[in-house]
């Protein structure tokens, strides 16, 4: 078996929970994620309103339209994931709450996961970013301690969905930079493991000559 492999970068996505045009929590995933591609990873925004969704519930699985496996499998290839949101009523957006009931253990289990939430309100996006978190550990998935939570959002970005403030721009980045870095770590780990389990295995005695 050869140990020395080239590794591929790992893969980052950011799922946009918001639907609205010049959408803050957009500019603020685009910024995450540019802190992932700036750490080695290959980074991808996932835009929800450019799926073909259903609620869940709705109709059984195998009626299901091909956009929903279509999101679920580019989850489930992703090593690390940032949820992006604005705060609705105290809680995370409807539709990357669907989204996410839409998918399982086998999309999020062991996935890193990085938290951004915007808010019109000067509070911040608190309530909806725990709401997030408590969802991530029921699916097994590893929540990043750090997140970033924008209160007062039109105030914080300009015209061009650039932070105004230097130290958001700087979370936002690390933010991105944290999920690659841990999810790195996280594939090594696997790997390591993998060689270890490779390495124990009894020798076959009848392949010898």
């Amino acid at each position: 078996m050869n140990k020395n492999n080239t590794k591929r970068p790992v893969k980052v996505i950011g799922i946009c929970g918001s639907m609205r045009e010049g959408s803050y929590t957009r500019a603020a995933l685009k910024l995450a994620l540019k802190g992932a591609q700036e750490g080695g990873a290959e980074a991808k925004l996932l835009e929800l309103r450019d799926y073909q969704l259903v609620f869940f519930g709705a109709m059984e699985e195998d009626e299901y339209p091909a956009d929903v496996f279509r999101l679920r499998n580019e989850v489930r290839e992703a090593h690390g994931i940032i949820l992006g949101t604005p705060e609705y009523h105290g809680s995370l957006s409807g539709v990357l709450k669907n989204a996410l009931d839409l998918m399982s253990f086998d999309e999020l289990e062991g996935k890193m996961i990085g938290l951004v939430g915007v808010s019109g309100g000067n509070l911040g996006a608190i309530n909806a970013l725990n709401s997030l978190r408590n969802i991530g550990r029921s699916l097994h998935a590893w929540v990043l301690p750090q997140q970033v939570s924008i209160p007062e959002a039109e105030k914080q970005f300009d015209e061009n969905g650039n932070p105004r403030d230097s130290d958001l721009r700087h979370r936002l980045l690390e933010i991105g930079r944290l999920i690659t870095q841990f999810a790195t770590f996280h594939e090594i780990q696997k790997d390591q493991e993998f060689i270890k389990l490779w390495e124990e295995l009894p020798v076959n005695p009848g392949g010898r000559k």
